[in-house]
């Protein structure tokens, strides 16, 4: 989970045997703390998160996977799993966030196409 959004909710359910994807945005980054120095142990989701709608999503944007790019494994950082907080529990971000949903509802309200007027 991302430091500076605290609004963002993980699952936390017991982890499974399902291993978690990310996208090529996402790839390499912790899915706790967001680093990129030294990933060390691979991420593994719940038994929920790896079925039905969310199992060709993002773990940590929900992008949708598709044919060509089938997502790539994501790992926890070294730091992370000293702390063992690999071991909390699943990974995967429920929500977007507030800021990420207003932006998205903001474009609704303005409409494709048009310009939003700010002053």
């Amino acid at each position: 989970m991302s430091r500076h959004q605290y609004d963002l909710v993980q699952c936390m359910k017991q982890m499974g045997a399902q291993v978690g994807k990310v996208c090529g945005n996402c790839e390499g980054r912790c899915p706790i703390c967001d680093s990129y120095v030294k990933p060390t142990v691979e991420v593994r989701i719940c038994q929920e998160c790896s079925q039905g709608h969310l199992r060709d999503r993002c773990i940590l944007c929900g992008h949708r996977f598709t044919e060509e790019d089938s997502g790539v494994e994501a790992f926890y950082c070294l730091e992370c799993v000293r702390l063992e907080k690999h071991r909390e529990g699943c990974p995967r971000i429920l929500n977007m966030g507030s800021s990420k949903s207003s932006m998205i509802m903001d474009k609704k309200k303005v409409g494709p196409g048009l310009e939003r007027l700010t002053g």
